[in-house]
């Protein structure tokens, strides 16, 4: 197939481009690199570097070939920051994925493929969380990926277009060749490394008192591969539907350092800082349907597996893609 993504220079669309290419569909990235790296892209791919909702340059890219699957990966995806500045996130996450989905429609695209959040379930009612709880997101972030949902599906019965929306909560791990490399960086796996490798001092644990064995958050994490590989199942399929991807029990922040500690051979110190505002104790996904459905379950389910992937491709890339 003939596979356009969007944020393809990004951490998950670039690991799904070089998995894609590894299947034998041709693929082509659009990515403005505000936020992405032009080393992460395949070589294989053809990079694009523009806006993926500039509507003259996606024009072009439909025209110049028959694009059969769009995956949308280009998005805004920090909480704290989109309570501070809503906007851009409706701009980035809506108005723009709108261009590109009306652009879709125009071009006669057949299948798109949106990497969505678990964030739009908000505080769920029940752990893990299967795809018929309510969504009711706690944060712009939620309500726009969200909202770009409930259009990609009214879009799908009025147009014809096939979809598959996944949605998962902490993206981990690496490749050989790809890993996470965010500036600034917020994800805890990668900021417990950096401090096994003395770019950090301290990490913070915001919260020692939940009610969880240790007293601190649990969250899923799901290798970077097993999300790519999820995407590829979602489009070859044929179906239109939603998908959480999740490994069904989660690791606690504290359960994440001493997996690092060990795997690392380094001493990890914290400091507790106290809660963050809207941080439930538990966020798990529940990934049964998408295994009964289309079979895929992750292959690097152990928190070991996925931080040691992380350490080993860090080591070798000490400072990024920079």
């Amino acid at each position: 197939m003939n596979v356009l993504i969007t944020g393809g220079a990004g951490y998950i669309g670039s690991v799904t481009a070089e998995l894609l290419v590894k299947s034998n569909h041709n693929v082509i990235v659009i990515d403005n690199l505000s936020e992405g790296h032009k080393n992460a892209v395949p070589k294989q791919c053809d990079l694009i570097i523009a806006d993926a909702a500039d509507g003259k340059k996606l024009d072009s890219v439909f025209a110049a070939g028959r694009i059969n699957a769009v995956m949308h990966f280009a998005a805004n995806c920090y909480v704290g920051e989109s309570v501070k500045d809503p906007a851009k996130y409706y701009k980035n996450n809506v108005i723009c994925g709108l261009t590109l989905l009306n652009k879709c429609v125009q071009h006669k695209v057949g299948t798109f493929i949106f990497s969505s959040s678990c964030a739009t379930y908000g505080v769920p009612g029940k752990i893990p969380i299967t795809e018929d709880e309510k969504q009711l997101p706690v944060n712009p972030y939620g309500e726009t990926k969200l909202a770009f949902e409930k259009a990609l599906v009214w879009y799908a019965n009025a147009y014809g277009i096939r979809y598959s929306i996944l949605r998962y909560f902490n993206a981990a791990g690496a490749t050989e060749n790809l890993g996470e490399d965010h500036r600034p960086e917020t994800h805890l796996i990668p900021l417990v490394l950096e401090c096994a490798a003395g770019k950090r001092e301290t990490l913070e644990i915001f919260g020692a008192d939940y009610d969880t064995p240790d007293g601190t958050c649990i969250r899923d994490y799901i290798h970077v591969s097993d999300i790519a590989r999820a995407h590829i199942l979602a489009m070859e399929s044929g179906l239109s539907d939603c998908y959480n991807l999740g490994n069904g029990s989660g690791y606690s922040v504290m359960e994440v350092i001493k997996a690092a500690e060990k795997i690392t051979g380094k001493k990890i110190k914290t400091v507790e800082t106290g809660r963050r505002e809207g941080d439930p104790p538990a966020l798990v996904g529940s990934s049964k349907k998408i295994s009964e459905k289309l079979g895929w379950k992750p292959e690097f389910a152990s928190i070991e597996k996925i931080i040691s992937s992380a350490w080993n491709w860090h080591k070798k890339n000490p400072e990024g893609y920079k």
